[in-house]
């Protein structure tokens, strides 16, 4: 049985203007080959925009790295629904639906999740975002677009700093320190049992941890206080995703507080978990296993 894997034209091989960090669309893909053929499986990367795909062919489709659906959000969704209505999709179009939006976080810190604190501006103008440092009380503060991942279109701003354009909806949130002390935690789930978690750092004078602005990741064994946080993100959910990244960094209390929960398109860093592979085909397997033929 053939099993897709959604990329994009950014991260594709040997596709014009790939992204620095396609490499990691190769981790990944490198990880998964082996451990789904050991499962009787075949996996292939395709682009979900690519129209000659035909997506009933394959038994389910995995999101993968498709790192533009942020700018375009309505296609990509209405290709998702497409896919989900020929075959399995994983995750499933209502989950992405939910998670897309960075207004999630209101929807968890409900259920109890311990979240920065965070301003909605639906306009980023001049005046909003100056007044943002008052509402806030904070002299530093990060500025993230509501649809978008990666740092993209993303602002740290001192008060007194010139506001830049951000011609999007925009979440802001006070700088913690902690994300350059100690750096930011992923905790990665699959089908709800935790693989394996690290620490992104980010390279000296910047707070940005991603790989492309030169971040490195470390394997870490958390402490079990650090790992009850995460896995109570991933069982607030209605029903266990087959994929989950939980991010997360120190607030000043001691504990973590969650940075995003990402169950779209994360990269689950298989280099630092040896074991993603394997448990993403062992958990697919048995999910196709129970699915009503």
């Amino acid at each position: 049985m053939k099993i897709a894997y959604l990329a994009c034209p950014v991260t594709l091989p040997g596709t014009p203007n790939r992204r620095e960090d396609a490499f990691e669309h190769d981790y990944m893909m490198d990880a998964l080959r082996p451990a789904f053929a050991a499962q009787g499986l075949t996996i292939e990367d395709v682009s979900w925009d690519d129209p000659a795909a035909d997506w009933a062919s394959y038994g389910a489709v995995i999101i993968g790295t498709t790192w533009d659906y942020w700018d375009r959000q309505e296609e990509f969704l209405t290709t998702l629904d497409r896919i989900g209505a020929a075959t399995r999709l994983y995750n499933p179009p209502g989950l992405v639906r939910w998670n897309i939006h960075k207004t999630y976080l209101r929807d968890l810190e409900a259920r109890g999740a311990r979240i920065i604190p965070t301003l909605w501006l639906d306009k980023a103008d001049e005046a909003s975002a100056a007044a943002a440092f008052d509402t806030l009380g904070s002299d530093d503060l990060v500025f993230k677009r509501q649809v978008g991942a990666g740092a993209d279109g993303q602002h740290r701003l001192k008060q007194g700093d010139a506001i830049p354009d951000m011609p999007h909806p925009m979440m802001v949130q006070p700088f913690l320190p902690a994300i350059q002390n100690e750096g930011e935690y992923s905790f990665i789930f699959i089908g709800g049992d935790f693989c394996h978690a690290l620490v992104k750092r980010a390279v000296p004078g910047d707070y940005r941890i991603q790989s492309k602005y030169g971040g490195k990741e470390t394997p870490v064994d958390p402490p079990a206080n650090d790992l009850a946080d995460a896995s109570a993100i991933i069982a607030m959910l209605d029903e266990a995703p087959l994929y989950a990244r939980v991010d997360m960094v120190r607030g000043e209390d001691g504990r973590l507080v969650l940075m995003e929960l990402e169950v779209i398109e994360p990269y689950l860093y298989p280099v630092e978990g040896p074991r993603l592979g394997e448990m993403i085909a062992e958990a697919v397997k048995k999910r196709l296993e129970r699915a009503p033929a």
